[in-house]
């Protein structure tokens, strides 16, 4: 989902511009997470429903965020620290005195606290979503990690635990270990721990104790019952993102300390950067110079806030712009489907109309039953005003009046928008808006809509869409079925299965087949809509055969809808419908399908649409995100097909992708993703995406998602092995045999800027991130993911290969590193693996002329890689890559001054080694002569 409006960063400079000058004081409400002299203010940390009530996780949180706040503004040099932070207690437990919510919800939280469904596995994680020095999503931890103290003797004390964190979800650093490759072989042929620093020390231990290397490390894999176990004991002081547990560590990885050639994450996405390189890049520290002096800061002040009851007020534009392109008659249907199965039991709902002026249709009523359901859509407006003049915030104050009813206060609040005025004085009631303590989701139809609209949405955290005008459009329903209590409580939310629509002939079918997965089938519903006349011929099989016709539905003439709700659970398989226009001319037919979860045994898939932000300026693309889980873990191998649809201009259809290159960042992390730049026009664009998951394919491999906390299996302390409590693994079988189908909106976002008519080729190639080199005898063979035409679409047609010694010359001035012949390489289309194999020896003579960035015995090279289009434009540079090749036959080493004095050294003992022996055999020569001369005068004698 998109948190906030389209107003883009100029118009959101406007924004708190104005607001600044009208009241300072509210600029930071509803702001969230900020940055304010050097201490942290709004970080949110969330605890889900479904977690049993225990006192003691508020007062652990509150311990590990007090630590981590110190353990930071240290690791930081005095930079950063926490200074507030509030904890989201859910509705669930008992009301102690807490604070009421405002717009704070589980879903916009920063780090969140959920169960693992009753899998085990404890790992802390942040999934990143996003590439080297960008923001994450979240911060996970289970409430046994929180709660089990006897855990901080694998993965360290919570607080550095929480910094570790921390700096993957604001920083966009990933982790220096591999758990995939936990060793590799150095630039020196010897065989190395993948850590950072390479200071760090250890030793290997086999099952009998402490043993060499060479007894555990078979073929390049460890042996059964081996390990790799470090010292409890160090003088290294990093590094955070590599193994915070250990005592010694308390900084991050540095120019100085770094290690580039472990094959970790961090040297891939972030081309071989350190981590406090990255970090001290970042806008945060940028902006932050150390506090001056020796004392700590204050600990972190901690709010405690609880959700009261659930209220929504529907305020809905009846101005005579509702009239046109089909806009009331969708907005009834898709609000039919809200009411009667979106929204959760026991909310209270109040509906509110406006055109100049505002109007109370239905004060709040709590929603009990499914009357209480019908009661509300017998409240929605039927029929559009005469008044062409649209006051939004005559409606916006209206919804206001509501919502207060319930506690005096608006507090906690959500008002669902939906306006097609061109209404431009909506900053009247932006700062009303803005210190209400309500959630305002805006819905805009058609290109008329007040641009301004995602304004009100922008300062109170809220979601916005766009809907464009046709009626062949699902995007309202989809909208509608996207707004959910935001509680996190997955269990409650209503799952959309399926929706589509299609223009059918007269006396022709619109068939289909909708599958209802085992973790779901309780509340199903089907609701079909039509365009013009009476309702079409509906049937309806379950998986068992049995028939549902159009009479076993609830036929609302007016809004020109068929509802059916399954009783009891919803049979698991294929559904069936047909729908069969009986209209003398064509008509839009639609399906929805929703339903909720089965069992609470089970999660059900989940599917979270967003982009990477809601506004962005020709030719900047856009990277669409779907976020496709199972609880909390990661679905492989989904079908994600994001459909965008302009303001004018048909819609585009791509297919997003979790395969590690282009747009998307780690593969098979259940976040799918793709570059969008077909922009038709200047204007709004609304985005939805359809997953599939066919029953033949596998599903997740990986216990979580994201980048971990590394848990340390044992140490070794005075030559005495100490092992920690084995780890619980979360990681289910490689396959999983089930299929679902899910539809998520991914609201709207907006694009400025788009020429008229054609324009010249302005998309270049999308830049690698995911080149390897691999050393083969004497060669150097090189993978990456093929780029395309245009970012990750098409063909691209050259590639352009350079070598450095010196790593700052390859990142910095890449034009004049040493270019390697590739002109024998044909680029294949985008997404295809490609392979190159080069030998060193071809660039030797030119390397050996290029100074070194330091004087080094090993021959260790950076290799990057471009890629260029038709259009001459060049991608940006890829990750760099390191190789170790072997010094040139002829090539005499670089003798380092330890070297010449081992040599010296080596060569007077072998001299007097040599003189030592020539003294012994003249002395064992002269003796043997001795004795010779001795017998043979004896026998002369004789």
């Amino acid at each position: 989902m998109i948190l906030g409006g389209n107003t883009g960063p100029v118009g959101r400079l406007k924004l708190v511009t104005l607001l600044f000058a009208l009241s300072p004081e509210l600029v930071f409400l509803g702001a969230g997470l900020k940055l304010k002299e050097n201490g942290y203010d709004g970080l949110l940390v969330a605890i889900n429903p479904r977690v049993p009530e225990d006192l003691k996780l508020i007062r652990n949180i509150q311990e590990m965020i007090t630590e981590a706040s110190f353990y930071l503004f240290n690791a930081t040099k005095r930079r950063v620290f926490f200074r507030s932070v509030q904890i989201l207690i859910p509705a669930t437990w008992t009301a102690h005195n807490y604070s009421r919510v405002k717009q704070e919800s589980f879903d916009k939280a920063n780090v969140l606290v959920t169960e693992q469904n009753g899998v085990p596995g404890e790992d802390p994680y942040t999934l990143q979503h996003r590439g080297c020095g960008q923001e994450g999503k979240y911060i996970h931890f289970t409430p046994n990690f929180l709660l089990n103290d006897e855990l901080a003797a694998g993965y360290g004390s919570r607080g550095r635990v929480f910094v570790h964190e921390w700096a993957h979800l604001r920083w966009g650093v990933f982790d220096e270990y591999n758990s995939d490759k936990p060793f590799y072989v150095n630039g020196r042929n010897e065989i190395q721990v993948t850590r950072c620093s390479s200071d760090i020390t250890g030793v290997f231990v086999c099952e009998k104790g402490l043993c060499p290397h060479e007894d555990c490390i078979i073929s390049k894999l460890f042996r059964e019952g081996c390990t790799f176990l470090y010292n409890s004991t160090q003088s290294a002081t990093g590094s955070i993102m590599f193994m915070q547990s250990l005592p010694s560590v308390v900084e991050f990885c540095n120019e100085g300390t770094h290690n580039r050639e472990a094959p970790n994450l961090q040297n891939r996405v972030c081309s071989l950067r350190s981590t406090w390189d990255v970090i001290t890049g970042s806008s945060d520290l940028n902006h932050s110079l150390p506090v001056l002096g020796v004392e700590l800061p204050a600990p972190p002040s901690f709010s405690l806030l609880q959700a009261g009851d659930r209220v929504v007020c529907l305020v809905i534009d009846v101005s005579r712009k509702m009239a046109e392109g089909d806009r009331l008659l969708r907005l009834q249907q898709a609000a039919e489907l809200f009411l009667m199965q979106v929204v959760e039991a026991h909310t209270f709902v109040g509906i509110v109309t406006f055109d100049s002026k505002g109007e109370i249709r239905a004060p709040l009523q709590q929603i009990n039953s499914d009357d209480d359901r019908k009661l509300l859509v017998s409240y929605l407006p039927t029929t559009v005003s005469t008044e062409a003049e649209t006051n939004i915030c005559a409606g916006v104050k209206k919804g206001f009046e509501v919502v207060e009813k319930q506690n005096g206060r608006a507090d906690g609040s959500v008002m669902i928008l939906v306006t097609s005025g061109a209404d431009e004085h909506i900053t009247n009631c932006l700062l009303t808006a803005m210190s209400s303590g309500s959630t305002i989701h805006s819905m805009a139809l058609g290109s008329s809509a007040a641009r301004r609209l995602g304004e009100l949405s922008h300062v109170t955290g809220g979601l916005e869409f766009f809907i464009p005008d046709p009626f062949t459009s699902s995007r309202m329903t989809e909208a509608f079925s996207g707004i959910s209590s935001g509680a996190g409580d997955i269990f409650q939310q209503s799952l959309q299965l399926e929706s589509t629509c299609e223009t059918v002939q007269p006396q022709h079918q619109l068939a289909n087949t909708v599958t209802v997965d085992r973790a779901v089938g309780n509340d199903t519903f089907f609701l079909v809509m039509w365009q013009t006349g009476g309702p079409s011929e509906i049937v309806l099989l379950d998986p068992s055969g049995r028939k549902y016709n159009t009479g076993d539905f609830i036929i609302n003439l007016p809004f020109r809808t068929a509802s059916l709700k399954i009783p009891g659970t919803a049979k698991h398989g294929h559904w069936t419908y047909t729908l069969n226009n009986t209209h003398h001319s064509p008509q839009a037919l639609k399906v929805t399908v929703a339903s909720r979860a089965s069992s609470l045994a089970v999660s059900p898939a989940t599917v979270d649409a967003f982009v990477e932000r809601d506004s962005t300026y020709f030719p900047q693309p856009v990277i669409i995100y779907a976020n496709v889980r199972k609880g909390l873990y990661p679905i492989l191998n989904a079908t994600v097909m994001a459909t965008v649809e302009p303001e004018a201009g048909d819609p585009v259809v791509l297919q997003l992708l979790d395969e590690g290159a282009g747009a998307d960042v780690i593969k098979n992390d259940g976040i799918y993703s793709r570059y969008f730049f077909s922009f038709a026009v200047s204007g709004r664009y609304s985005l939805t995406v359809h997953v599939r998951h066919s029953p033949s394919t596998s599903t997740l491999a990986h216990s979580v998602p994201g980048n971990h906390a590394m848990y340390v299996p044992g140490y070794v302390t005075n030559d005495n092995i100490q092992m920690n409590a084995p780890k619980r693994t979360g990681r289910r079988p490689v396959k999983e045999r089930w299929d679902f189908s899910r539809v998520s909106s991914g609201g709207s976002f907006s694009v400025l800027g788009v020429p008229d008519g054609p324009h010249p080729d302005v998309f270049p190639p999308c830049r690698i991130t995911d080149l390897a080199a691999m050393n083969v005898e004497e060669d150097v063979t090189l993978s990456w993911t093929a780029p395309g035409e245009d970012f990750d679409q098409g063909q691209t047609t050259s590639y352009e290969i350079r070598m450095s010694k010196s790593l700052q010359r390859i990142r910095d001035d890449f034009d004049n590193a040493i270019l390697v012949n590739s002109s024998g390489l044909i680029p294949q289309h985008a997404g295809t693996r490609e392979t190159f194999t080069f030998s060193p020896k071809l660039v030797t003579h030119e390397l050996e002329h290029e100074p070194d960035e330091e004087a080094q015995e090993t021959y260790i090279v950076y290799v990057a890689l471009r890629a260029m289009d038709r259009s001459s434009l060049r991608s940006a540079v890829s990750n760099i890559v390191l190789v170790s090749m072997s010094l040139p036959p002829n090539s005499a080493p670089v003798v380092s001054r330890d070297d010449r004095i081992l040599k010296g050294v080596l060569t007077i003992v072998g001299l007097i080694t040599i003189l030592c022996l020539l003294l012994v055999v003249s002395h064992c020569t002269l003796n043997r002569k001795k004795r010779a001369s001795r017998k043979e005068n004896e026998t002369k004698f004789l």
